[in-house]
């Protein structure tokens, strides 16, 4: 766990803490009124309540559920989390006790707390509308008929050092003797040579140009090489051959949760910034005394801008990476 984080994230509890007391002492008290429906209190500090919502709350500001998991009122996370709450109302009653929260830097620092939150529930109420189940179906659909299924290989090798011993290898396969044996046997791959030779399966784009060269036209069966690859030469069998299967809507689920989010997000502070009157009263890095100068060799910018969408994550990850496809 990351203790700077955790800091952080205990200073930030506080600071709205502080600014919820605030708020309270200006009302001559604290509304006994659940926060949200089913809301429960879990605790009392110096007779204002803490509620099961408040507990729950920042645990996911710490990162330890997610938003919109459970947190069991019995569990030792629940527990831990209600003792720093109640730490973090204790510290801010005795702020207010000693005045800190008439200091101008509290102040702005509070107003800067309020702003975040605001801005934080602004964007959740929006991205609330806009993940819902029919648009992450619809984006799957859109994404499945756009991607391109691969074919997959299952190939079994053999790793020998020279290709004298690696046509030898391909002789005996021819007549019959066991692949299992020979790889075990003579195969250098301590990889593989246990398993039989089995690369299980794959495709050739992840693969060594060699083997791509190699596997090209191969049919299932067919006894491929030997051909040179850095380390010595191989013969291989195709065992199977096959369509590589789509992303299922659940591996592809948070990454079109992340999309529309982002898109979300995008349209709504271009809109803003397009209504604002918005001035910079800095200039750009390289104008700032001081700030590193871009070289004079850099290329300049003749190309077309980037989309914001080429760093928003992708809607259509491959479901496996490289090592998994092996």
């Amino acid at each position: 766990m990351n203790p700077v984080r955790n800091s952080r994230s205990f200073m930030t509890a506080a600071v709205l803490g502080l600014a919820l007391l605030v708020a309270a002492c200006g009302r001559g008290g604290v509304d006994e009124r659940p926060p949200e429906p089913g809301d429960t209190a879990v605790a009392r500090v110096d007779g204002h309540a803490v509620w099961a919502s408040d507990v729950k709350r920042e645990a996911v500001a710490q990162g330890l559920i997610g938003e919109g998991e459970p947190l069991d009122v019995s569990s030792d996370l629940f527990r831990r989390v209600l003792d720093e709450v109640i730490d973090q109302k204790l510290l801010a009653a005795e702020a207010i006790e000693r005045k800190l929260d008439k200091d101008p830097v509290a102040q702005r620092r509070l107003a800067a707390a309020r702003e975040r939150i605001l801005g934080d529930m602004l964007v959740e109420g929006m991205v609330e509308k806009a993940v819902t189940e029919d648009n992450i179906r619809g984006l799957y659909g859109e994404q499945q008929k756009l991607t391109k299924q691969s074919e997959e290989i299952r190939a079994r090798q053999i790793l020998v050092p020279t290709q004298a011993e690696a046509e030898s290898v391909k002789k005996l396969l021819a007549t019959g003797a066991s692949f299992d044996a020979l790889a075990m046997e003579r195969s250098k791959d301590e990889a593989t040579r246990f398993k039989g030779g089995d690369l299980d399966y794959f495709t050739v784009d992840i693969m060594p140009e060699p083997y791509a060269v190699a596997l090209k036209d191969a049919k299932k069966g067919d006894l491929v090489g030997p051909f040179a690859i850095t380390g010595g030469w191989v013969v291989m069998r195709v065992e199977d051959k096959r369509q590589e299967a789509p992303m299922s809507l659940e591996e592809a689920r948070p990454q079109i949760v992340r999309f529309l989010t982002y898109d979300q997000v995008r349209d709504l502070l271009e809109k803003l910034r397009g209504g604002a009157k918005v001035e910079m009263l800095v200039g750009k890095a390289q104008d700032i005394p001081g700030a590193p100068q871009e070289p004079a060799s850099a290329p300049q910018g003749d190309a077309a801008p980037s989309s914001d969408l080429d760093n928003a994550p992708p809607a259509s990850a491959p479901a496996q990476n490289s090592a998994q496809k092996k």
